[in-house]
């Protein structure tokens, strides 16, 4: 066990290699030249030429790509091309509403889905299987930022039951009022997590519930409930977990999105405004701080599967 997780834990650098060579190749070939952003539309091509200068830009892109990865071996992420802050500080001032967003979706989303999913398999076929199935394929059809439009029209402008928009930090404010801020991005967020895991919890489950051991167990005279909970959702978790795993590069791309509708001030504005002014430290920070944060979840939900599944073993 040990030596499969020093081999996962190895295996992530060179996939953090990757992605960093490809953000970096992406954003410096990408139209448009930040040096002339910066100067304004009023600029001489002498001024641009010394921007350009000052930020290094000038120089072959196989320096600039070394002179980034030295910098990233020494925890530097760069500074922000406008605001002159480290990226690493911008990023520390906006992650809070992010990762608090991000966990209140997956527990919202699993504490739905799961016994969603379950149910609609002990009852495959009957007009609650259908419901769900239903919710599931709206759930993939309908964007994010429509649905966060709906929600506040329905529970806001109409209800006046929740407000608009906005943040209210639980160490701050308090947790009321953060929970009362939280609710409608929580819900618009969720909603496509919780269609992907209850759609593969129903087949999971419904896969389980036909093996040798099922029968065995109802032949011993178990209650269904017992069946579903000790040996059904348990033998069907390993499918589940991978699956919210897949779930969280949904969940990053949906941040950026509900985040500018909730006017949230978490990492998801932040990449929309790095990318509307084209700030390439903060565009690189941000992407490659995204890529480790979906390489550990999925490294631990690897490594969940020999407690979910005790015939597992690597």
């Amino acid at each position: 066990m040990t030596r499969y997780i020093t081999m996962r834990v190895l295996s992530t650098i060179p996939v953090m290699v990757l992605v960093a060579l490809f953000v970096f190749l992406m954003l410096r070939l990408a139209p448009g030249d930040p040096a002339s952003v910066i100067a304004g539309d009023y600029a001489t091509a002498e001024d641009v030429a010394r921007i350009r200068e000052q930020l290094g830009l000038s120089d072959p892109i196989v320096v600039q790509f070394l002179r980034w990865v030295g910098a990233l071996i020494q925890g530097d992420l760069g500074t922000s091309i406008f605001s002159g802050k480290p990226v690493t500080e911008l990023i520390g001032q906006r992650i809070e509403p992010t990762i608090l967003l991000a966990l209140t979706t997956i527990i919202f989303a699993v504490v739905v889905a799961v016994p969603l999913g379950t149910i609609a398999a002990f009852r495959a076929g009957s007009l609650l299987d259908r419901v769900v199935m239903l919710f599931s394929v709206s759930g993939f059809s309908v964007p994010v930022f429509v649905l966060g439009y709906i929600l506040i029209y329905t529970f806001s402008m109409s209800l006046k039951i929740l407000p608009v928009q906005g943040y209210k930090s639980p160490l701050v404010e308090g947790f009321g009022p953060f929970l009362y801020h939280i609710t409608l991005p929580t819900v618009t967020l969720s909603v496509i997590f919780i269609a992907l895991i209850a759609r593969m919890t129903r087949a999971s489950v419904i896969e389980v519930l036909e093996e040798d051991y099922i029968r065995t167990a109802r032949a011993k005279g178990q209650s269904e409930l017992t069946i579903l909970m000790r040996h059904a959702l348990r033998n069907a978790a390993v499918p589940v977990v991978t699956v919210i795993g897949i779930g969280i590069a949904l969940l990053i791309g949906g941040v950026v999105v509900t985040e500018s509708v909730f006017n949230i001030p978490g990492l998801g504005r932040l990449v929309l405004d790095a990318v509307l002014a084209r700030d390439y430290p903060i565009i690189q920070g941000l992407i490659l701080f995204f890529s480790f944060i979906y390489i550990f979840i999925n490294l631990m939900i690897d490594l969940s599967y020999t407690l979910l599944d005790p015939r597992i073993r690597y």
